[in-house]
Parts: C-alpha cells; structure tokens; sequence
C-alpha cells in the first residue's frame, strides 16, 4: 500500500525520481546533526514557567529554503498522524520536523494543569525554533486544528521569523466555531442521537461508552476522517490513543464536537490582517470547521491563499489526499 501511494504521488505531480541527481541526493540527506546519529531526532530543552523540560523533534529530509515545521492538533494529541506527509514532501526535496508539544507524545508531561495554556505553547515553539535554527530565510509553520490556533497565535507575535504559514483546519474564531458546530452539524444528526448526546454531556458523563460510540459513526466518521474507523490510518490510530486527556479536556472540552474548553473563547478574526507572510488556509467540506469561514480567512490575511478540499473533512490530509498535497506542495514551490 505505501508503495502504490508513493507512486500515485509521483505521477499526481509529475515528478521523475531520475531528474535528481546525485549531488542533490546528497545534500537532501545530510545530516545536520554531530556525534552519533539517532535518525535526526532531536530533544529539545524548554525553560518554562521556571522549570526546565525537553520536548522531542524528528528532522525528514534537508532544504536551506524550505523547513516545514508542524505542529499537531488535539491538544494532547501527537506528531504520528503526519506521517502521511512522508509519502508526498520528499520527493519534492522540503523539509519538515515532526514535534510533540509539551504534554504530547515523546515530549515532557508535566503534573500541572497551569502549563495549558496558548501563550504559553507559543513561547514554546519560540523556543523550539531558536533551537532548531529556523528563520524568516526558511522557517514554515504549518498549524493542523489546534495547532492552527498554535500558528496563527505565533504569527502575530512573531511573524518577522516566519517566511510563510500554513492554517490547516481551523478557524480563527472559537465562537464561531462553537455556533458551526449548533447550527449546521448538530442539525445533520438523528435527532434522538443527538438527544442523548446533549444529555450525557449535561451530566458530565463523558466516560460513558455510549458518548463515544455515538460520536463515533454519528460525528468522527462524517466530520473527522470520512471512512470507517476500523479503517482508519495507523498513524491516526496512534495519535489519538496517546492524546492527553488531561491536556486535550481542559483546552478543547470532551469531544470535537464543539468546544468548551479553555479556548472556548479565543478569537484572532479581527487580527489576521495584520499577519503578512504569505499564508495557505486549508479548509475541507465536511471538516468540524465551517469551510466558507476559512476561505474568508484567506481573504483576511495580507498574503491570504485558500485551498478548498472537496472530498476531506477535518483529517483532509488522508480522505482528499490528492488535492490536499497538490496544494500545499504548489504554495511551497510558490513562496519557496
């Protein structure tokens, strides 16, 4: 399966694997790193809130112009579900670094709820990328979901780093997100299904195995990666049994259904235009997002392009792969 997907890839985009040559090869797998090689992973030490942690980051390839760094979804989920970007981004010679925030995956977890916090992971990514020496010559961020609200909160802070930006998924607005999710997909449910849904989170009872197994066909299915779950990804498998529910409740809430969390009052819709590198919202049809609110979000930004999904939804990277990849890899070669 991953072969035939590398070669849909190479023919989607007309790539050649024998027009590189043999100096480019080079180049693109040099390492960056001294001393024993450990596959380009690399600890990373954070200072924050006094304290001092590691978070973990993966280098995938070796471009001077083009690093992609990505910050995953959830909170609390983890880098795993990008994995699809190895079949599409090498060959085309980007870069790109998986990261695990803090609380994520291979990266610290620490005991205290006080670390939950957007301005927070924002210094954090500050920290990440002063260490990995990304800068405005090179330096990509691409936010999925939550890690679009990460971006977009770290490009108005620090956008003289970036040279381009990605929003993948997200809307700029939490309350707006929160009256998508009431007046368009709760309407799209059964409306016993979404009776007992709405009374089993009246009562707080989200460990209730009902909750998730309505939500499942009933929402995940239809709204977050379009196929049956039994056949979802490995890599998306991975990165939602590792979520940090303690991370991922209290910022997000219980469910993707919605938000109540944390953020559930977040809004950067009145400031996009005052981010200017060029930056590629991707919005999908069936996506949790509202998709016209994020191709209004392109129109917002200085250097605003939208890429439209008609076949994904909130995981467009797997169920409308090939419009999703052809547009992010053009946007790249655009602003490259």
């Amino acid at each position: 399966m991953v072969r035939t997907i590398v070669f849909l890839g190479l023919s989607v985009f007309g790539i050649n694997c024998g027009e590189r040559n043999s100096s480019n090869k080079t180049d693109y797998f040099a390492t960056h790193e001294k001393g024993v090689q450990a596959g380009n992973v690399k600890m990373i030490a954070i200072e924050s809130m006094g304290k001092k942690f590691n978070v973990w980051t993966k280098r995938v390839g070796n471009n001077p112009k083009v690093k992609i760094l990505l910050l995953h979804g959830g909170p609390g989920a983890t880098h795993d579900y990008f994995q699809s970007f190895e079949n599409f981004l090498p060959q085309e010679g980007f870069e790109f670094i998986y990261y695990d925030q803090l609380g994520s995956g291979n990266s610290d977890n620490p005991d205290d709820t006080a670390y939950w916090d957007l301005d927070r992971f924002v210094e954090e990514v500050e920290q990440v990328r002063s260490a990995l020496g990304l800068d405005k010559n090179n330096f990509y961020l691409l936010g999925h979901s939550w890690g679009g609200i990460l971006a977009m909160q770290y490009a108005l802070k620090y956008q003289d780093n970036l040279k381009g930006l990605v929003v993948s998924n997200m809307m700029s607005s939490c309350p707006d997100y929160g009256k998508y999710a009431d007046n368009v997909l709760a309407k799209q449910f059964d409306p016993i299904v979404l009776d007992t849904i709405m009374a089993i989170e009246k009562r707080g009872d989200f460990d209730n195995p009902n909750y998730m197994g309505l939500l499942g066909p009933n929402f995940y299915e239809k709204h977050i990666l379009r196929m049956p779950a039994a056949e979802w990804p490995d890599p998306v498998n991975r990165a939602f049994a590792k979520m940090n529910k303690s991370l991922y409740v209290t910022m997000q809430g219980p469910s993707e259904f919605g938000i109540s969390g944390r953020l559930v009052n977040w809004d950067l819709s009145k400031k996009l235009s005052t981010i200017a590198v060029p930056t590629l919202v991707i919005g999908a049809q069936h996506d949790t997002m509202d998709p016209e609110h994020m191709k209004w979000m392109s129109t917002q930004f200085k250097n605003g392009s939208y890429l439209y999904c008609e076949k994904g939804s909130h995981m467009a990277m797997y169920d409308d792969q090939e419009t999703y990849f052809k547009g992010l890899i053009n946007y790249l070669h655009k602003t490259k």
